[in-house]
């Protein structure tokens, strides 16, 4: 095995650990020359199509939300990136790793999710440069 197709095959696997699934519509807002292009295709290979934009009108199964701290308010931006979800999907809020420029603090996060109606699930690191933190709506008891 080539070393481009192992490391292919270890994108595959960390957009797979992301939860990613085939025949996923996973919007992308945020897009900038910054954001990883690798995981940006790995992605795209576990879910078998490109990525949709911030223009698409229908519903998204995930949305994935590159955010930087001068990008405005997280509130905001959730409360946007929640707006086009399917029931029971979900967002992936990347923000760049602590020391790198945008980066976004934990506890922002934490203060932004609930006010924009979603709660934290998980985080992760999602590339070299960004942290991925999953965002989900809180399921309503019946």
């Amino acid at each position: 095995m080539s070393a481009t197709a192992g490391q292919a095959q270890t994108e595959r696997s960390l957009a797979e650990r992301l939860g990613f699934k085939a025949s996923q519509v996973v919007q992308e807002i945020g897009w900038d020359e910054d954001c990883d292009e690798e995981l940006r295709s790995s992605i795209e290979t576990v879910i078998g199509s490109e990525l949709v934009d911030e223009d698409y009108e229908e519903v998204a199964d995930v949305v994935l939300l590159w955010w930087r701290d001068e990008d405005g308010d997280l509130v905001d931006g959730l409360v946007d990136a929640r707006s086009g979800l399917a029931d029971g999907g979900h967002v992936w809020l990347l923000t760049p790793k602590a020391g790198r420029d945008g980066h976004v603090e934990p506890s922002d996060i934490g203060e932004a999710a609930p006010t924009a109606g979603l709660s934290q699930s998980s985080s992760v690191s999602a590339a070299k440069e960004w942290s991925g933190t999953r965002l989900v709506a809180p399921k309503v008891r019946r």
